[in-house]
């Protein structure tokens, strides 16, 4: 009998967060720890960067798509990076989209929607709770905001492109030994144990397009700065 065919779901709330891995290396450990303890291929993976409150999802709407055409499993994390939304989880079930949940991967329909259920009440009252704090802040004369939020992330942009600076001989002997493809790269890297930016993860295909695209911006950059 072949193996279940899966098709990986991950979301993050915003452009840093996918590009510095916040949250995104801890969806695919918990995936790759289903998979360890249930079998089954990892066919692709899509990532959504996207508010949770939202319910226009192109890569979810893709992933799914995939799904209905090769008869695969929608693999999810958390039941919470689908949606805090009720009507969203009922419209998934609906979809006829065989799903799983990794954080829970033998709840039923029933459940998962009860879940949903819950999870949206939490985040309403998580919402009502800032916006009180803020509030109260604010009428304080607290000044709000994180003043040192963009040094943090001109850090992280900054310890990301060191990284990518010292593996691009590493990429560039790869590709010249003929690993050119993606799927060729991260079977590769894992294989020879090239460590990832955060040491005790692994190579998958979007840290590794992201980390191609980096060097690409790097070497475009690069190319541009005057010699002396």
């Amino acid at each position: 009998m072949p193996d279940r065919q899966y098709i990986a779901y991950y979301r993050v709330s915003t452009k840093d967060q996918e590009e510095d891995g916040h949250g995104l290396d801890a969806q695919r450990n918990a995936v790759e720890r289903y998979l360890e303890a249930h079998g089954g291929h990892l066919a692709s993976e899509y990532t959504e960067i996207e508010s949770g409150k939202k319910s226009d999802r192109p890569e979810l709407e893709s992933a799914m798509g995939e799904c209905l055409r090769h008869r695969a499993t929608l693999l999810i994390a958390k039941l919470d990076r689908l949606a805090r939304n009720v009507h969203f989880i009922t419209g998934l079930i609906e979809s006829k989209v065989d799903f799983v949940c990794c954080d829970n991967p033998h709840a039923n329909k029933v459940m998962i929607q009860m879940l949903a259920v819950f999870a949206e009440f939490e985040r309403d009252r998580i919402s009502e709770r800032t916006k009180e704090g803020l509030a109260a802040a604010k009428a304080k004369g607290v000044k709000l905001g994180n003043p040192d939020l963009e040094k943090l992330n001109q850090r992280h942009r900054a310890e990301a492109d060191v990284f990518a600076r010292s593996i691009m001989p590493i990429i560039d002997d790869l590709r010249a030994e003929g690993y050119t493809s993606i799927r060729k790269l991260v079977d590769t890297l894992n294989a020879r144990q090239i460590a990832t930016p955060r040491e005790s993860g692994r190579w998958h295909i979007r840290n590794v397009e992201l980390l191609l695209k980096r060097i690409e911006r790097l070497q475009g950059s690069e190319s541009l700065t005057p010699t002396t």
